[in-house]
């Protein structure tokens, strides 16, 4: 894994001692005892994700609790038919209402077992671990994409790999696919007017200024921190909040390859387990079960606030300018500079944090998140939750509720 440290680009920089470009309330230390959580909706969703929810997908506020139950229900239902399918098991995705799960399957014979489940099955020709292999292959290539490909990704209702060429640049999409020797049929090329960045200035809960220079935003906290873009900052990198008071310290990073990052806080601060709403409230954040492809999802970031779309896709390669990242999720929510690192909800599960993306919410755009289950999972991390419960989804990181205990072990 290259983990060199990015270059700088579009870093807002703060002088020290001037006030941040964006004054935010923390999470902790900075008027904690007068901050409150927002009251819980139908089925543990807050009411601001609902709010948001109706605005950007169109939904009533009905619609959007029902959507959201909907969504908890696909997502154990994926996790079930994931293990008993195996090797047939060629993905899964929620159709364009929320209403639907299909559930693609290798083998014919398996379309019964997907129906006694309550989704639909899908034949397909390959398996997702098939398509990840397919993926895998690019990945191994990427130094040989070149600017012409914006990156690639796991597109399962195609069942095949994505390649995202630059407007003009599909042949060079097709040579780069042809190159790698991939099976006819496995890879698709679009052409896509898409710029990825990283997005900078950045915010997932409250922002806080690295090195009293560059300024990023907290994306969910964990015992001991919380964790954020590892285009941020370096091991060892010093992080004061957005109040100029001493945070805490990058324990660990990864840039590019992996985009996240994980702050260790001193005793001033206290984790808890909610996402600043841009309302004068907090959101919840009461696990980190995997939603799947096509649900519902809210981003948060101090730039643009609250904004919400669709998962489009896991498994996704972007190539920054910095170098290229893997394991992205692809979302067409839109994002601007200043929203990096910020924190991404389905309901009230903990997805992600900002990463990148192209375009921007006056004209609507395409932005990346990094998974928060393989933060919690290779650093030894546990999420802090607000209601003390285990993190379904996080594996070994069980969450708990508001704790100081540390657990960092970052590897």
């Amino acid at each position: 894994m290259d983990r060199r440290r990015m270059t700088a680009i579009g870093v807002v920089v703060a002088a020290v001692g001037a006030t941040a470009a964006v004054t935010l309330p923390s999470f902790a230390g900075e008027n904690a005892t007068t901050r409150r959580a927002a009251p819980a909706a139908s089925d543990g969703a807050a009411p601001e994700v609902l709010d948001a929810l109706s605005r950007d997908l169109s939904l009533t506020r009905e619609q959007a609790v029902r959507r959201l139950r909907t969504e908890r229900w696909a997502a154990g239902t994926v996790t079930r038919l994931r293990a008993e399918l195996g090797a047939d098991y060629g993905g899964s995705w929620l159709g364009a209402d929320g209403t639907t799960l299909n559930v693609a399957v290798a083998d014919p014979a398996q379309a019964a077992r997907v129906t006694a489940a309550g989704a639909v099955p899908k034949q397909v020709d390959r398996g997702v671990a098939e398509l990840d292999a397919v993926k895998s292959r690019l990945d191994a290539a990427a130094a040989q994409a070149g600017r012409a490909v914006a990156g690639w990704y796991v597109d399962v209702p195609t069942n095949s790999v994505v390649v995202l060429a630059r407007p003009g640049a599909a042949a060079s999409g097709r040579r780069f696919a042809e190159a790698s020797g991939l099976p006819a049929g496995a890879v698709r090329v679009r052409t896509v007017a898409e710029n990825p960045r990283p997005l900078f200035d950045v915010r997932g809960g409250d922002a806080y200024l690295i090195n009293n220079a560059a300024r990023c935003s907290v994306g969910f906290s964990v015992v001991g921190g919380f964790v954020t873009a590892g285009h941020c900052g370096r091991p060892g990198d010093r992080t004061t909040g957005a109040n100029r008071v001493a945070q805490g310290t990058f324990r660990a990073s990864s840039f590019p390859g992996d985009d996240w990052a994980v702050v260790e806080v001193n005793g001033d601060w206290n984790p808890r387990g909610v996402v600043n709403d841009f309302n004068g409230g907090t959101v919840p954040v009461n696990g980190s079960a995997e939603a799947p492809v096509g649900a519902s999802v809210c981003r948060s970031g101090s730039t643009t606030g609250t904004h919400c779309g669709v998962i489009q896709a896991r498994n996704a390669t972007v190539n920054y300018p910095e170098g290229t990242v893997t394991g992205l999720t692809r979302t067409n929510v839109c994002a601007e500079p200043g929203d990096s690192g910020g924190a991404w909800l389905s309901g009230d599960q903990a997805q992600g944090v900002t990463s990148g993306g192209s375009g921007d919410c006056t004209r609507g755009g395409v932005t990346f998140f990094q998974p928060v289950n393989e933060i919690l999972r290779r650093n030894n991390l546990t999420l802090v939750t607000a209601n003390g419960r285990s993190a379904p989804g996080g594996d070994e990181a069980t969450a708990v509720r508001d704790g100081r205990r540390r657990v960092f072990s970052a590897r």
